[in-house]
């Protein structure tokens, strides 16, 4: 008998254990404030990373595809369209009950070579790129509609004084391929979220110039609905003053923000750093000094760090539709080969041991305090 009291208090124990765990969750946490979420690599799609997706569904409510739904993967070939990564992406999403982003339809990165040039090479003109935007938005959108809940529409499009990025689109068509792109989705699913992200998007230049083009597409009746501040930062930079004054300023002009791919990286940053031959191995050394852990004063730090911007968010939580992780443990992350190859990073909130760090209880505890 004695030994059956004992199991079942055992049982108990680990059943309030897990019970716990469950309600400590990142989702539950910010249920009531915006969507907290995760980017999701092919391994964890097709659940062949069996821990991540654990961590994916016991901890975040919304999801975007980390590289799959975007044009080189999804239409390799002009009018030949590969669905099956995405299509697993929404059904896990669907599966999990979760906010499903859509990521990216126009962005001049990973896009199929074919798409800005004719049979003979040269570039194609104004009237066939917008065909190709237009084929290529209404068939992957209409594709997902009610389903894929929100899109990127356009990434990456301005440069951090403000100007327009040089590429092929804006080679051809000029500023007016963003309103088209958000027209063409618009169309494809009128009840999607449609949003405008970008990096370093904090710069007072850049703040400026997409606040002028969301303002500017809402005066011609195309909706926008967020602006993405995708939030790849560091323990220096940006000061939290310039990210909270972006958040503001985005705000203003009629939208939400979306934090989009936020991690922060605890090395150093290698701009403006020696890298010449003589100096590869001292280089090395210094951009990758924390090989075996972080020391506990850069832990305190990078920790601090988390900590003072979900305090920004919750600040703000009228003004924000979602936080999203750009990955979901350390050993998955691209900062371990950006902006320098093979380093050791450690910028999201799961170990390279699929454990939660720390911070992750801080932050669940941060949106209980009054403010």
């Amino acid at each position: 008998m004695k030994r059956i009291i004992v199991l079942g208090l055992m049982t108990l124990a680990v059943s309030n254990a897990a019970a716990q765990k469950t309600e400590n969750s990142l989702k539950k946490a910010f249920k009531d404030k915006f969507y907290i979420g995760t980017a999701m690599s092919l391994p964890q799609i097709n659940g062949t990373d069996v821990k991540s997706d654990q961590i994916i569904t016991s901890q975040f409510s919304s999801i975007v595809a980390e590289n799959c739904m975007k044009s080189m993967f999804l239409q390799p070939q002009e009018g030949k369209f590969f669905f099956d990564d995405a299509d697993r992406f929404v059904a896990f999403g669907e599966k999990n009950n979760m906010f499903i982003i859509g990521h990216t339809l126009i962005w001049h990165s990973q896009l199929p070579k074919w798409f800005f040039v004719d049979k003979d090479g040269k570039n194609v003109s104004a009237e066939v790129l917008k065909q190709r935007m237009k084929n290529h938005i209404n068939t992957v959108v209409s594709r997902y509609k009610g389903r894929v809940k929100g899109w990127d529409v356009v990434n990456e499009a301005i440069m951090e004084d403000g100007t327009y990025r040089k590429s092929k689109f804006y080679e051809i068509l000029g500023e007016e391929f963003i309103p088209l792109a958000f027209q063409y989705a618009q169309e494809a699913d009128p009840n999607a979220e449609l949003y405008y992200n970008d990096y370093n998007e904090w710069f007072p230049e850049k703040v400026k110039t997409v606040i002028n083009i969301v303002k500017n597409m809402k005066s011609r009746g195309i909706r926008v609905d967020g602006v993405g501040m995708q939030t790849h930062v560091g323990l220096d930079t940006p000061k939290l003053e310039e990210y909270e004054k972006a958040i503001v300023d985005y705000a203003s002009a009629g939208v939400k923000v979306n934090v989009t791919e936020m991690e922060i990286s605890a090395l150093p940053s290698p701009w403006g750093t020696s890298a010449n031959v003589s100096d590869t191995v001292e280089y090395q050394a210094k951009m990758n000094p924390y090989t075996k852990g972080l020391p506990q004063n850069v832990q305190k730090e990078w920790e601090n760090r988390y900590l003072d911007f979900f305090r920004l968010f919750i600040k703000h939580e009228d003004k924000i539709r979602r936080v999203t992780m750009w990955g979901v443990t350390d050993n998955q992350s691209w900062k371990n080969d950006f902006p320098v190859k093979g380093r050791t990073d450690y910028p999201l909130l799961f170990d390279r041991n699929f454990k939660a760090k720390p911070v992750v209880e801080k932050i669940i505890q941060l949106t209980k305090e009054k403010k």
